[in-house]
């Protein structure tokens, strides 16, 4: 098997570098552990292309918005039928109606929806409105999940076996410079996964908090299934508390199942946060909940909040994913990637653990178990082997994403693609044992 060459998407990069601040538009954009991104000239389906044309078997799905795979017919249609008529009104449409009726038929929570840009945004709004209903002040994260990249939010997203500190009371780790100490004053750490603590950290302080902000499976590190009960728990003590549960369907929505991970774990949430597959390539994204919450008085603003092309886009891929099989041929597929790549470790001598549930893969290298909380994830998971597999697939042709572990399947991945997947990771696994 021939490696890629790569030289100019290295070249493009130097260059690039001398205009662009870190050379790419998002941090996201470049994994820590390479020299330089690979730059891409375009792509179809479930394949990318780059600078040198070599042709990718992609899993990164734009790190989660293109769930029908890259430039997809459907959308591509409904989008160049909305830019004849205009890309920008400020003003409402039927079609917006359609989207916004439609999204409170398959959300559980859904009961009204306001729309933001971006996941970022949604979530600020969503801690803005649950701060607003309650009266209080106080927002519960757990360590290690990420909300978007606000002052607020971008605290404890990431850490070590050292720096996690006491799972009762984790530690409050500001991420970027420039970020203000004091944006961590309404912020309480928690662990995921461990409702005994929520439930002593809301018998001290329930009077102070406005919300318990979560995600249902946590993704962006891990990732790390929730245990047997624990949803339930959580939804229990929130009521039983008077805490806005809410659910950060960023990644899971749209991709675990139509109605989100909420749906797919039959556990209701007070409201829902969700972007990224909503339009399946366009930038939206939409706050929801029950409706006395979502009407207490805070309004959603932005110039480009659910822009006629953002909605076209959305409601083609609504429509898509609506047909019969969708999301059984994506459950399919990742059975027959886990099994293979089980096999496949145990071929070659190499621990990891693979799972998947809807459209989302997990894939974790150095033991052979679902990881059970977040410190059980940094102690026992190999992220050294993870990236060093992420580098390795790259230059044979499948892109995974790198440290996170979570590995996206479209609508338009085939069973040709995982075999031939299958057969770069038959290459590479040896290599890990080097």
């Amino acid at each position: 098997m021939e490696k890629f060459n790569t030289k100019n998407s290295e070249v493009l990069y130097q260059e690039i570098c001398q205009y662009l601040v870190d050379g790419v538009s998002s941090s996201f954009h470049k994994a820590a552990v390479e020299d330089y991104p690979i730059a891409m000239t375009h792509g179809k389906g479930s394949k990318l292309y780059d600078v040198d044309g070599n042709e990718y078997i992609d899993y990164i799905g734009g790190f989660g918005p293109m769930i029908m795979g890259y430039a997809p017919d459907a959308v591509n249609a409904a989008v160049k039928e909305q830019v004849e008529r205009g890309s920008q009104f400020s003003t409402p449409t039927k079609q917006l109606l359609e989207l916004s009726k439609k999204l409170t038929e398959i959300i559980p929570c859904a009961e009204m929806v306001s729309f933001q840009s971006s996941g970022t945004e949604a979530n600020m709004h969503a801690w803005r409105v649950a701060r607003a209903y309650t009266g209080k002040q106080k927002i519960v994260k757990f360590a290690g999940q990420y909300h978007g990249w606000s002052d607020e939010q971008k605290i404890s997203i990431t850490a070590n076996a050292k720096t996690l500190g006491d799972e009762k009371a984790p530690a409050r780790i500001m991420t970027t410079a420039g970020q203000r100490q004091e944006t961590a004053d309404d912020i309480i750490i928690t662990s995921w996964n461990r409702a005994d603590i929520l439930e002593a950290l809301f018998e001290e302080r329930s009077d102070e908090i406005a919300a318990v902000v979560m995600e249902a499976y946590m993704c962006d590190e891990g990732p790390i299934m929730p245990q047997p009960g624990y949803l339930e728990k959580v939804r229990e003590l929130c009521t039983k508390y008077h805490v806005v549960l809410i659910f950060d369907e960023v990644i899971t929505g749209f991709r675990m199942s139509l109605g989100g991970a909420q749906q797919y774990f039959g556990v209701t949430p007070d409201m829902g946060v969700f972007g990224k597959a909503i339009a399946g390539g366009y930038s939206l994204s939409m706050v929801c909940g029950k409706k006395e919450i979502m009407n207490c008085g805070v309004h959603p603003s932005g110039t480009f909040n659910a822009t006629p092309i953002a909605v076209a886009a959305a409601l083609a891929t609504i429509k898509e994913l609506s047909k019969l099989g969708v999301y059984e041929k994506m459950d399919q597929l990742g059975e027959l990637f886990c099994e293979k790549l089980r096999l496949l470790g145990k071929k070659h001598g190499v621990a990891l653990y693979t799972e998947h549930h809807g459209g989302i893969i997990q894939l974790e290298m150095g033991m052979e178990r679902a990881p059970k909380d977040y410190k059980d994830y940094l102690e026992n998971v190999d992220g050294d082997m993870y990236d060093r597999l992420y580098l390795l697939t790259r230059d044979y042709g499948v892109r995974i994403t790198s440290s996170r572990g979570r590995i996206y399947l479209t609508t338009e991945h085939t069973e040709e693609d995982i075999l031939k997947t299958m057969e770069v990771f038959d290459h590479v696994l040896p290599m890990l044992k080097d």
